[in-house]
């Protein structure tokens, strides 16, 4: 069965679509008006194997807060849908990531309990940034609403996530290490394990 999910959003801030398929390759088609976060986006399906669709607009007139957190908020309702009851999959993933001087580590147990530990270590300096596809927008990525992308998720998937960068310099690596470990993380823990893949991975015989 297709573990394929499909969520619209809509709201007076922002108009987002997400498709996600958690067994994918890596492919990804983005619509995204904020470079870096285009990149990053990019960065997670490749490195998790997932194929990842999204169209986004959202108010950046007013600043980039609302659609970098709300994008985190569809991700994770795509993840909840996509996994059902969760059977058979390994329900737990970690990752260590080098990334030049920075190393990201980035665990997560997919138990229906959300919760965050974000320690990315980050100057609060914006980025440079430039559109995807290089048309008008924004010229800088806030780099604080990392953390609003991460907490948005955790809370919609359900997930209990940790992610911390025990060393780094420049903020670009953290950042982007901390997506390609929780890539990975993830695509350790929703792989469907061969040993239990009839079985809830919970001694409750629930994951919510």
């Amino acid at each position: 069965m297709a573990r394929i999910a499909e969520i619209t959003r809509k709201t007076n801030e922002t108009d987002i679509t997400i498709k996600l398929n958690l067994d994918g390759t890596g492919g990804a088609r983005l619509n995204y008006p904020i470079g870096f976060m285009g990149h990053m986006l990019n960065t997670f399906a490749r490195h998790g194997l997932f194929d990842l669709e999204v169209r986004a607009t959202g108010d950046l007139e007013v600043d980039q807060h609302h659609l970098v957190e709300d994008t985190g908020i569809v991700l994770g309702q795509c993840f909840a849908k996509a996994l059902g009851e969760k059977r058979g999959i390994r329900r737990v993933g970690s990752c260590l990531y080098p990334m030049d001087e920075t190393l990201a580590r980035a665990a997560v147990d997919i138990s229906g309990r959300p919760f965050l530990v974000f320690d990315a270590q980050l100057s609060g300096i914006p980025l440079v940034s430039a559109p995807l596809g290089g048309g008008e927008g924004t010229a800088t990525f806030q780099t604080d609403t990392v953390e609003d992308f991460w907490q948005g998720f955790s809370i919609a998937a359900g997930f209990t996530l940790h992610l911390d960068i025990l060393r780094g310099r420049s903020d670009h690596h953290k950042i982007e290490a901390l997506f390609k470990a929780a890539a990975r993380a993830f695509r350790e823990a929703v792989e469907i394990d061969p040993r239990s893949a009839d079985s809830i991975p919970s001694t409750k015989g629930v994951l919510v």
